[in-house]
């Protein structure tokens, strides 16, 4: 049985490592020792990966966890499965790839097959990952490398790594033929593309589909609202259409990995081309802009001050039925309200501590803004908990709203 080893066990990371153990020896590599000591005791972190898989893999001996390098030793496949995120000034952000390509660099034994599932601006395995790697290596190894960027999508059941179509693309034949036979075992829809620039640059015009549309629906949100008519009604009248429309809602904004992030990794690799990316940096400005924009109209409905009012956030998970907090528009909000000097706490049945601080009791404020509706919520409940709510989800009846 070959042996895998995958640099990340996050939500993707854990992801692969569940459904690769079925066929392959995983080694889950983690510098968080936290998450490794609590994933060798058959605890899952992450929504979708349930605790007993990973369990049942320990006891079968097809899966560890470990914080220590040379574990990977001797693998036959290397995942490269861990965070890209933003810099403060919103520049993409490799240091997590940089440090997996140091990993690897400095333990692997022999050539092996080393593949980047982490999005990323195209060109990133040929041109960052392979030369870094060549670069520390002190050991010279004819590895292969290829791209297949990840597709997961935290608390849905209906498309997971088996029935969800991969891309993937290797810099040599042979790199792709044994991508393919690798994630063939778990993977039911796989698709070579003809370079991996393509596969990476596919990952992100994915998630700059939806950060554009969702962007028009925000703007179109605050004209509706202007115009004195209901944006959801409107969107609704609209997808009676049958052909050439696709219904987004609107919302405080993006959240998650993906959506708040990849948009501008495709937007640098532009400016680095020399061609402008005026349509995707507009929609990111804009769902930056939504919670400010909310805000304001709580404020204006409450006598033009929030000064001193009590203020509860519900929901803070970016999106519905997963308590991930990662990029969550809740945070703008909030911060936006702090600074109209209110007195602010936050509520949500899924997120139990987040910023160092524990979910309050739903009720005792004065207003309630509704950033994300879970299905466990008691909506009847958040009606009741302020005098004034505003629901931004467009799912509660007789509220104020987007």
């Amino acid at each position: 049985m070959k042996r895998v080893s995958i640099i990340g066990q996050g939500y993707v990371g854990l992801t692969i490592s569940a459904f690769a153990s079925n066929s392959f020896h995983v080694t889950g590599f983690d510098s968080n020792e936290k998450i490794v000591n609590q994933l060798n005791s058959g605890i899952s972190h992450i929504e979708g990966v349930n605790s007993g898989v990973i369990s049942k893999a320990i006891a079968s001996g097809r899966y560890k966890a470990t914080s220590n390098g040379s574990d990977i030793a001797g693998s036959d496949v290397i995942i490269i499965a861990v965070p890209t995120p933003l810099t403060k000034d919103r520049k993409p952000d490799l240091g997590y790839i940089e440090a997996a390509c140091k990993t690897i660099a400095e333990n692997l034994t022999g050539p092996t097959l080393i593949i980047n599932e982490s999005t990323s601006f195209p060109g990133t395995i040929r041109d960052f990952i392979k030369p870094l790697i060549e670069k520390l290596s002190s050991r010279k190894y004819e590895h292969l490398y290829a791209i297949s960027p990840e597709r997961v999508d935290p608390g849905r059941s209906d498309w997971d790594q088996k029935n969800t179509p991969r891309l993937y693309a290797g810099l040599s034949t042979e790199a792709s033929k044994r991508t393919r036979e690798f994630y063939s075992t778990f993977c039911d829809n796989l698709i070579e593309v003809s370079s991996p620039e393509v596969a990476e640059a596919a990952k992100l015009f994915e998630n700059t589909f939806r950060q554009v549309n969702i962007a028009l629906v925000n703007e179109f949100a605050q004209i509706a609202h202007a115009l004195g008519i209901s944006v959801h009604e409107t969107l609704e009248a609209a997808n009676t259409k049958p052909y050439g429309f696709m219904k987004f809602n609107p919302s405080a904004g993006v959240g998650g990995h993906c959506i708040p992030v990849d948009p501008t990794y495709l937007a640098y690799m532009a400016a680095e081309k020399g061609v402008p990316a005026t349509f995707i940096e507009r929609a990111n400005e804009v769902n930056l802009e939504m919670p400010k924009y909310i805000v304001s109209r709580v404020k204006s409905d409450n006598g033009g001050s929030l000064k001193g009012k009590k203020v509860q956030v519900v929901g803070v998970a970016y999106k519905p039925n997963v308590a991930d907090v990662r990029e969550t528009p809740a945070e703008l909000v909030i911060n936006e309200l702090i600074a109209e000097d209110a007195i602010v706490n936050w509520y949500d049945p899924l997120v139990k501590d987040w910023h160092n601080q524990h979910s309050s009791a739903l009720g005792g404020s004065e207003i309630a803004i509704v950033v994300t509706l879970h299905d466990v919520s008691d909506r009847r409940a958040i009606i009741s908990s302020a005098p004034y709510v505003f629901d931004t989800t467009g799912k509660l009846s007789g509220v104020k709203g987007l």
